[in-house]
């Protein structure tokens, strides 16, 4: 029976891959015009269409998604978010989801895949964690997405969980954050990630 899964995760791995390709061929030309719009507005609308693509490649490899708690964020109000981090299916789940403009601090290596790099980046403040001075500008960044409305996501776990425990060790650059700035934080949870895509498994 293990067997029988093992081969099966493996073949809807890659259905899951093809799927993910071919929406993204489409969705990207329209989500990276959105840079011509003025902030926030712009980048509400490429949050908009993330939350399209997202619903609609959830759907194809069946891995439907309940949003809770979306009545804690006030309009008009920027907020921290900070999620847990089991998994690579946490980013499409986390960003396109948070109700309004957002963006989230993400790691520099993706900005190096081709295409798919410009659409990270249009989402993301972009840090490379071996550097103090790309940390530094970060924290500045992330500062000003707050001043210009948008929410940021943060995963104060830093890396994915791959231990048996259900939180890893926190870094503090998110409360930090939240103490310089005076902006609220929203803890989200997300549940399931780690069974649906898990980080200590190739390619499952």
């Amino acid at each position: 029976m293990k067997i029988v899964k093992s081969i099966f995760g493996r073949i809807w791995a890659l259905w899951g891959l093809t799927t993910f390709i071919t929406t993204f061929l489409i969705i990207i030309i329209p989500s990276l015009l959105t840079a011509l719009i003025p902030d926030p507005k712009g980048m509400g609308y490429f949050i908009k269409l993330a939350k399209l693509w997202m619903n609609t490649w959830l759907f194809l490899i069946g891995c439907p998604v309940t949003v809770r708690g979306k009545h804690h964020f006030k309009k008009g109000q920027p907020y921290i978010v900070t999620c847990n981090h089991n998994s690579l299916l946490d980013i499409p789940l986390s960003s396109p989801f948070i109700p309004g403009a957002n963006q989230t601090i993400a790691k520099k290596e993706f900005t190096k895949i081709p295409i798919f790099g410009w659409y990270y980046e249009r989402g993301s403040v972009i840090v490379d964690r071996k550097s103090d001075a790309s940390r530094r500008k970060s924290y500045e960044l992330m500062r000003a997405a707050l001043q210009k409305g948008f929410h940021m996501c943060i995963y104060p776990e830093g890396t994915r969980n791959r231990t048996k425990e259900p939180l890893k060790r926190f870094y503090d650059g998110a409360f930090k954050l939240a103490a310089d700035s005076g902006y609220p934080i929203i803890p989200a949870v997300i549940f399931n990630t780690k069974k649906a895509l898990p980080a200590n498994r190739f390619f499952i």
